[in-house]
């Protein structure tokens, strides 16, 4: 059974940064991509970034990729996102989860991105405040 979960949220100021990991276990299938999503309450999720783990090939949302990193250590069972340069638009719960890859061809994007994900850790809450 897949596992995952969330790690390292907390508060930071503006212009600070932040690593937070998706710590996961418990995979049985080759292929798949780990998401970072976020919410914040009375919105609708949005897509942070993500990592398929054939390739290590990395996907964001255009809006962020100059301030966030993902990184993964699929050995390990870890996936990271570094947030730089924080602002309280930033704040929200953020989600990791895992979607399973079963076709060997390169994917668009916009199917890394798209909230259809597989599984879910809990959330980690991110604050961003002064």
């Amino acid at each position: 059974e897949v596992q995952l979960g969330e790690f390292g949220g907390g508060s930071v100021q503006p212009g600070g940064s932040l690593t937070i990991s998706c710590r996961f276990a418990g995979i049985s299938f080759d292929d798949y991509a780990v998401g970072w999503f976020r919410r914040v309450p009375g919105q609708e999720i949005e897509a942070v970034s993500s990592i398929r783990r054939r390739d290590s090939s990395t996907y964001y949302t255009d809006a962020l990729q100059d301030r966030f990193t993902i990184s993964g250590d699929f050995a390990k069972g870890t996936v990271d996102l570094q947030m730089h340069g924080l602002n309280p638009g930033d704040t929200a719960r953020y989600f990791c989860g895992m979607r399973k890859i079963t076709e060997t061809r390169p994917l668009p994007k916009f199917w890394f991105l798209a909230p259809r994900y597989d599984y879910w850790g809990q959330g980690t809450w991110v604050t961003v405040s002064s």
